[in-house]
């Protein structure tokens, strides 16, 4: 694991210099968040380039790394070597003299690290008896990441192939489980290569939706919340508790005290608008990297389009430059600043271009394709819409061409002899996953009080309005993210359009948080309203929080004897080996990286894949079918599996399977050879 955490530092480090090449008056603490996520992009996508020629083996992570560290020879400049060093003396110096300004962020990060390390700690459970996850929502996915990370680690797949579904490309966006896959190979265990790259990018992402609400906003309060707004999104689904305690017999504490699993995302009912954390974050990878990467792109947006403001001063110290020179007599209000000031005044501007902006935000939206799909169109469809409204034309062409000149290669490799039926993502469905329910009382109850705050926001209006008009163009595009997944399947499994849904939430939350922010400076009156509609807001989503973090409640993925076989399996047959088992989401097979003949059917069919043709025909293999042998040299089929799984979903005939070799057993798994 050592090892695994210096190959993930040194992608850290890598991200953070290269963001001193695009982003003017950024603090730190930023740099790192975007710095994580770009370096750990980066880590993935280079080194896959490596792997498919090499495999994933010692030279190519070596490779992978010495391109990373390429990024060192930007401080070669003497600009940005300074201004390196300003932001670590004003970052320790900050450290050391905690104050007013400086112990909030303290706090929120520490409370925030210790939350997700919690959450994270508990999505993939290993111990003596098997391997298990704390969260319901990763039950059915947590396999489908092991068998991907397993097919890079152990099953040698270059050029991938779907490790569920043999002999097809792999068009799902794997770029996450990639970079485990390294962690794996560097000498973490399957949970410590999720852990740290899990904990890495939660972190940031938190950060880096903070750094865009306050370069937007430019209201610190708002920053906080706009946050916890994002990541605690939920609807009105804590009424629930309230009529389960009326069932108790403790009442609403021996509700409290038991916690449902989700109140935000119910199986089986119209609650269906997940938390972003226990439905999202853990559970589908690829999105807790695309998010982040997403949030950066947007962020250098604004900054491009309206000006590059120098971040981290006082609200009150718009338009002053950090090198103007000015000096202020020490006060005990700027005492415990002063020398974060001193060095932020000696810190040289390094005179970024918008264009320069734009030509980074385009490179990091282009890594997108191989992170997360859905995120790459929101990005490329929610930027044309946005440079319409600006008519900036030179650098929105900026953006276009450099992110098409990363993301077109992924694409085209992507889609080149893609199995997936593209008609089975598209088609006209109205009101999402609503159901019975009539469309404006499934998003009351799914989003509460969220929809009506965005609209007194909107419409607010002192001495000028609450909402700018800038952020208002700029928010408008997102709503697209709204409708169009309302009117539209963009999936095969309707719910996964919340993909594509979960931006509007999370490009709405500042607009929310600057309306709270409002209420909580006008009085007292006001200030208990904002705390009330606050925790209205976050409620749900908290309680789905409190259900991971609080339980020890476990759910059972992979058993002992399971592993163990695992391991028998990895020992005797090919890292490329195809096996036929049982088409279930949690077999010991997909421990082993080795190819299956078929997965799970749920999971092939979100891909886009029809998988009946081969559920049939593995059934007519096990019953011993008159053409169960020609349909094992059809697909070249190396290794059988008979074990419980395949004991409880298939008709097995012993006299069929007992022609073939018996060579590995493990409690009631048994492993055949097929191939002479």
């Amino acid at each position: 694991m050592i090892i695994s955490l210096a190959v993930s530092l040194i992608a850290v480090f890598s991200g953070t210099l290269l963001s001193y090449l695009y982003d003017e008056g950024s603090s730190f603490g930023y740099r790192i968040c975007g710095g994580a996520c770009v370096g750990i992009a980066l880590l993935g996508l280079v080194g896959f380039g490596f792997a498919s020629f090499l495999g994933l083996t010692a030279v190519s992570v070596t490779l992978t790394l010495a391109v990373l560290c390429g990024s060192a020879f930007l401080l070669v400049d003497n600009g940005r070597r300074r201004a390196l060093a300003a932001d670590l003396y004003a970052s320790s110096d900050a450290l050391r003299k905690l104050s007013g300004r400086s112990l909030p962020y303290v706090a929120f990060y520490g409370a925030i690290a210790l939350i997700f390390w919690r959450i994270f700690d508990r999505a993939v459970i290993e111990d003596s008896s098997g391997i298990f996850t704390g969260l319901l929502n990763n039950f059915g996915d947590l396999p489908f990441h092991i068998s991907v990370i397993t097919s890079f680690a152990y099953g040698d797949n270059f050029p991938p192939q779907d490790p569920t579904f043999a002999g097809v490309p792999f068009t799902y966006p794997f770029l996450t489980d990639f970079v485990s896959a390294i962690f794996v190979r560097c000498g973490a265990s399957l949970r410590e290569s999720m852990f740290i790259e899990n904990f890495i990018l939660a972190v940031a992402f938190v950060g880096l939706i903070q750094r865009w609400a306050w370069v937007m906003l430019r209201d610190r309060l708002a920053s906080f919340v706009t946050p916890v707004l994002a990541l605690l999104n939920g609807g009105f689904g804590w009424i629930l508790l309230f009529e389960k305690g009326k069932q108790n017999e403790q009442g609403l504490f021996g509700v409290l005290s038991n916690l449902p699993p989700s109140v935000t995302v119910i199986p089986e009912t119209t609650w269906r608008w997940g938390n972003a954390i226990s439905a999202l974050l853990v559970p589908q990878r690829g999105i807790l990297l695309g998010l982040p990467l997403a949030v950066m792109v947007f962020t250098q947006w604004w900054l491009a389009i309206y000006g590059d403001v120098v971040e981290g001063r006082r609200d009150g110290e718009k338009g002053k430059r950090r090198d103007s020179g000015k000096r202020t007599k020490k006060t005990k209000k700027n005492k415990d600043s002063d020398s974060v000031a001193r060095s932020r005044i000696l810190t040289p501007l390094l005179h970024v271009k918008p264009e320069y902006r734009m030509a980074a935000a385009g490179v990091i939206a282009g890594l997108l394709p191989l992170v997360h799909a859905h995120s790459f169109v929101v990005v490329m469809v929610v930027g044309a819409c946005i440079g319409l409204l600006q008519r900036r034309w030179r650098e929105w062409a900026t953006f276009v061409v450099v992110a098409s000149v990363v993301a077109l290669p992924q694409m085209w490799w992507s889609i080149h002899h893609s199995a997936v039926d593209a008609t089975k993502f598209f088609e006209w469905q109205f009101g999402w996953d609503r159901g019975s329910d009539s469309a404006l009382w499934f998003w009351f109850k799914n989003t509460g009080l969220f929809i009506p705050l965005i609209v007194v926001a909107i419409l607010w209006r002192g001495k000028e309005y609450l909402v700018p008009r800038r952020l208002l163009m700029f928010y408008l595009p997102f709503t697209l993210c709204f409708i169009i997944p309302n009117v539209l399947k963009m999936a095969p499994w309707i719910w996964d359009n919340i993909k594509v849904l979960y931006y509007w939430w999370l490009a709405s939350a500042p607009l929310v948080a600057v309306l709270l922010s409002k209420l909580w400076r006008q009085g007292k009156g006001q200030r208990a309203l904002a705390v009330a509609l606050f925790l209205c807001v976050i409620l749900a989503g908290a309680l789905d929080v409190a259900a991971i973090t609080l339980q020890s409640t476990r759910y059972q993925i992979f058993d002992e004897s399971g592993i163990k076989f695992a391991e028998l399996v990895k020992q005797q047959t090919e890292p490329k080996a195809l096996t036929v088992h049982a088409p279930v989401h949690n077999h010991p097979i997909f421990l082993t990286g080795r190819r299956s003949l078929l997965g799970y059917p749920g999971h092939i069919w979100t891909h886009g894949l029809d998988f009946t043709q081969r559920e049939s025909e593995i059934r007519r293999i096990y019953s011993g079918a008159p053409d169960a042998s020609l349909l094992l040299r059809k697909y070249n089929i190396e290794y059988l599996v008979v074990g419980p799984h395949e004991r409880n979903v298939l008709t097995i005939n012993e006299q069929f399977i007992s022609q073939f070799g018996r060579i590995g057993e493990d409690g009631e798994y048994r492993l055949f050879k097929v191939t002479p």
